[in-house]
């Protein structure tokens, strides 16, 4: 088997007398999706900020690449190649497509040897990676505040992407998108995937965490209660785990249940 890209070993936050995460353990392939699941105030955010740089754990250590790894900040992760994408995403709305995808990255040329900004290239290289991906804007000169919401995620996704991104954290990616916008944003998460690059996902509806992921991790009052290839469970089993209900990792197997397909939208 292939080294992980990600291993959590122990680890533990604690603020004062709480502790918000009691010894987490878990990995991450390349190329692999993880569904982060578990109840309000579980831990997952708080596990999240950790692996992003924006909280130091208490204990514990996080293996990155096979390295020995801590972000101190989330520019150091950023540098590392890892990318946390939130619900209300990091674009600036005031400006179009290509200004945020090269955002401190700018090509530039040099006229009278005075450097300017190489729109036509920087324009071209925007417009084949979101054509590689699938990703349709009519305009790349639009300002994101005139896209929709799925069309942002796109750029921001696309953005890490081609930058040399290796681990994607999504934190609720979808609360606030329909039905169709949804269901792109999941496909252009299998898409990611295939690229080699790992992607953990926080959702609160099971039926997303059921279509994209290929491993479920539960977080149940800071420990993981669960850990399982998502085609050997079922929804009842992962609410199960969530509630306490179920052992740690079982399955369909360990309840005489089978999984089928999830018919609805449930959320946790």
């Amino acid at each position: 088997m292939s080294e992980p890209l990600l291993v959590l070993d122990n680890i533990t936050k604690n603020y004062g007398a709480i502790h918000a995460l009691k010894g987490v353990s878990f990995s991450i392939g390349r190329g692999e999706v993880v569904a982060l699941l578990g109840d309000n105030g579980a831990g997952k955010s708080t596990l999240v900020k950790i692996i992003a740089g924006g909280l130091e754990p208490s204990s514990g250590r996080m293996l990155f690449e096979g390295k020995e790894f801590l972000a101190r900040t989330p520019a150091e992760a950023k540098a590392a190649g890892i990318e946390t994408v939130y619900q209300d995403l990091s674009l600036c709305t005031n400006v179009d497509v290509v200004a945020n995808f090269f955002m401190g990255r700018e090509i530039t040329r040099k006229v009278l040897g005075i450097p300017v900004l190489d729109e036509t290239a920087m324009e071209q290289v925007v417009g084949n990676a979101l054509a590689n991906a699938g990703t349709r804007i009519p305009s790349l000169r639009t300002k994101v505040e005139h896209l929709s919401g799925g069309q942002r995620q796109a750029i921001e996704l696309n953005r890490f992407v081609h930058w040399g991104g290796k681990l994607v954290l999504l934190d609720e990616p979808f609360a606030a998108l329909g039905v169709e916008q949804t269901r792109r944003g999941l496909d252009m998460i299998r898409q990611v995937a295939r690229q080699g690059i790992g992607v953990i996902i926080i959702t609160h509806i099971m039926q997303q965490a059921f279509q994209v992921a290929d491993r479920i991790v539960v977080i149940r009052q800071g420990v993981v209660a669960g850990d399982v290839p998502t085609n050997r469970t079922s929804p009842d089993a992962v609410i199960g785990m969530i509630t306490g209900e179920t052992l740690a990792g079982a399955g369909p197997a360990a309840e005489g249940q089978k999984r089928g397909p999830v018919q609805e939208e449930r959320t946790i």
